[in-house]
């Protein structure tokens, strides 16, 4: 059986905070490859460069690494719905593990801020889709609010069980590669995942499964930049829908594992963000959402101001597909090129 088959819960259950006697439910999670980079890490001089691509998930994202433990701590509990407030993956996530396991799901958005295509996923799935004026912020105070005063499952990033979950991400990296990056980059969007990569890391290390701690760097958006203000943004604003937050619920989180490990968390511009989406697309094969983009952009900007040296080996954690967000690369695409039916026509479309 591979690591994939086995799913998060069998592959790691041991190493995650959750009862025995939760059930062990799977979609298939985890087991994502590091894909070497063949042309952006040598041009960026680094000894080596690995793409982690959480896009390939059940759902699309790396939220299905937390929402499964999620998921199963609520069935263990007794709970029979679930809900969360969502800039898209979340909520994808949460429709396909709640429908499979026969959870009442609740999904609340940002009205008009959120990827088509994830919406469409929480719909299939049968989840019960809520949009509020207003952003993700405000979005995730309201179900705040409602998990305290009626018996349902928050299953945001603020459910600890989310983070032990997505910590694998950390072990898999360790396994694939033989130890730790000297540096790993990432979105920072509600800095959960950032929380969760450096409490694996750390735990591998404490047991001696890895020989060195990597530096974390966090990429946040211009428009959408708390961490690096160091206050809450109001109206957080870019393309990158994924990490369009501007009061982090692991802000705590993100910053420790900024600090401890000697990393950074800086803001990369949207410009930034497409260009090394399509760059990804384009030379390496690998057709990311934005957000996943900024954690390649961050590297960039940290090798072109010195933070990271050359001979680094590093990997960029690419966290969503492409597919979820289509539309934000559709404008600067190649036109198609249309042809008559024959062969002549199309030897002079392709300038044979």
């Amino acid at each position: 059986m591979t690591t994939r088959a086995q799913g998060v819960i069998a592959r790691w259950g041991d190493r995650l905070a959750l009862p025995a006697m939760a059930p062990r439910i799977s979609l298939g999670e985890g087991g994502t490859p590091c894909v070497e980079s063949l042309t952006i890490g040598p041009s960026l001089g680094l000894a080596s460069l690995h793409f982690k691509l959480e896009g390939l998930n059940p759902t699309g994202s790396f939220k299905d690494r937390g929402m499964v433990v999620a998921v199963a701590n609520a069935l263990h509990e007794g709970s029979r719905a679930i809900i969360c407030a969502s800039t898209g993956n979340t909520s994808a996530s949460a429709a396909a593990y709640g429908g499979r396991f026969g959870l009442r799901t609740v999904v609340v958005v940002p009205r008009g801020h959120i990827a088509s295509g994830k919406l469409v996923q929480a719909r299939v799935h049968g989840a019960t889709v809520v949009s509020v004026n207003g952003g993700f912020d405000l979005a995730l105070r309201i179900v705040r609010e409602l998990c305290e005063r009626h018996p349902v499952t928050l299953v945001n990033s603020l459910n600890p069980n989310r983070i032990e979950g997505q910590k694998t991400a950390a072990f898999e990296i360790v396994d694939e590669l033989g130890d730790a990056p000297d540096v790993l980059a990432l979105p920072v969007g509600n800095a959960g995942n950032i929380t969760a990569y450096w409490r694996g890391f750390r735990e591998d290390h404490r047991d001696g499964r890895s020989t060195r701690l990597p530096r974390m760097f966090g990429g946040q958006a211009s428009g959408a930049a708390p961490l690096v203000l160091g206050r809450p943004v109001d109206d957080p604003q870019t393309v990158a829908t994924a990490i369009r937050i501007g009061n982090p619920a692991s802000w705590q989180g993100a910053v420790d594992a900024r600090d401890q490990s000697e990393g950074m968390i800086a803001s990369v511009g949207d410009d930034a963000i497409l260009d090394a989406q399509r760059r990804l697309a384009r030379l390496e094969g690998i057709f990311c959402e934005p957000a996943s983009a900024a954690s390649l952009a961050v590297l960039e900007r940290a090798v072109a101001e010195g933070a990271v040296a050359p001979g680094t080996h590093a990997v960029c954690v690419l966290t969503g597909n492409g597919l979820k967000d289509p539309g934000a690369v559709e404008a600067a695409l190649t036109p198609i090129v249309e042809i008559s039916s024959n062969a002549g026509a199309l030897a002079h479309a392709i300038g044979l």
